[in-house]
């Protein structure tokens, strides 16, 4: 069985009105691999190959994270590796497995999804266009940090949900923006770049309003 976090599944306690606070929620678009060359070169293979079975130009990958603000409060929502996350207390609310569910017990293939108070996003200074306030709304900033444990625990880089893409970290912000009711057809990836995994977590998010239940693999 896969460990999990220790976690809290209730929204952060944020002192004051809901109506009152100043509340943002702000996405940020990563190059692929910024922090990384070995990711980055892979990317671009990735997107090379993908780019010419689909007989379209290349064009620049990113991945996603998101910040969220309320009053003073300050909270990063990301998927991340769980190796190289230190031993800090990174608000890690869900765990999945990456490449295989046959893998979950070994660290080198697993993420974390975190839900961190006053967290850092690393390779943030080279976010294209800088940041993206895409709600001050203090109702769907809460909901996006209640909706961060209960996003399904699909494999990393598959697509168990057979909804034509992998499943990846923008799958889970896509998923916690389409969730907490953002207008998703105004949010994309900056001009000419691809966002893999986006379309999976729209897909997904849509089907879970359809259910009145969970998915089974709910981090939740």
């Amino acid at each position: 069985m896969m460990s999990r976090p220790e976690r809290s599944e209730a929204t952060p306690v944020v002192t004051g009105s809901p109506t009152s606070l100043p509340a943002s929620v702000t996405l940020y678009w990563l190059p692929l691999g910024a922090d990384g060359h070995c990711i980055r070169l892979n990317g671009r293979l990735f997107e090379a190959l993908q780019a010419r079975h689909e007989h379209r130009p290349v064009r620049d990958l990113y991945h996603s994270a998101l910040q969220v603000r309320l009053g003073a409060a300050r909270f990063v929502v990301e998927m991340t590796p769980v190796l190289g996350g230190g031993t800090a207390d990174r608000g890690v609310v869900c765990e999945g497995p990456v490449g295989s569910r046959l893998l979950r017990n070994s660290a080198l293939f697993r993420y974390e999804v975190r839900r961190w108070r006053d967290g850092t996003i690393p390779d943030v200074a080279g976010a294209v266009a800088g940041s993206r306030i895409v709600s001050a709304d203090a109702t769907r900033a809460r909901e996006v940090l209640r909706l961060a444990p209960l996003v399904p625990a699909l494999v990393w880089g598959r697509d168990e949900s057979r909804t034509g893409e992998m499943w990846n970290s923008n799958s889970l912000t896509a998923w916690l923006l389409a969730g907490s009711e953002h207008r998703m057809e105004t949010i994309g990836p900056p001009a000419l770049g691809r966002a893999p995994g986006w379309h999976a977590g729209l897909v997904v998010a849509a089907r879970r309003r359809g259910s009145s239940q969970h998915p089974a693999t709910s981090c939740g």
